[in-house]
């Protein structure tokens, strides 16, 4: 159960990976250079209050140097690579691990 749903996960996060990754190449090509929009940028103008609750809760309930060089850093990377990162993660987690000896049954 928990595999599927990783798998389902994963495949969401790759799909918002391509659809930011066709998103910046379209830019890219209409402003002649390259364009990658921040997932910080992307986020604010999808939620913008949902992010400044995640920020107070970081602050008030982990230490706040958490949120500026790690979160900020990771707001910073482009939205593509971030979900193209979590959506490998959750596809590895979601795969079905081989014992040693099934290798001598499945040829």
């Amino acid at each position: 159960m928990l595999r599927a749903i990783f798998r389902a996960i994963s495949l969401v996060c790759l799909a918002i990976a391509l659809v930011a990754g066709v998103l910046d190449i379209t830019r890219s090509i209409a402003d002649s250079h390259l364009v990658l929009t921040p997932l910080y940028a992307d986020w604010s103008r999808f939620s913008q209050d949902s992010l400044v609750g995640l920020k107070t809760v970081i602050e008030q309930n982990l230490f706040p140097f958490v949120w500026d060089p790690v979160f900020a850093t990771i707001l910073k990377s482009p939205t593509w690579s971030i979900f193209g990162i979590l959506s490998i993660l959750f596809a590895v987690a979601a795969r079905r691990r081989r014992r040693p000896w099934q290798e001598n049954f499945l040829a």
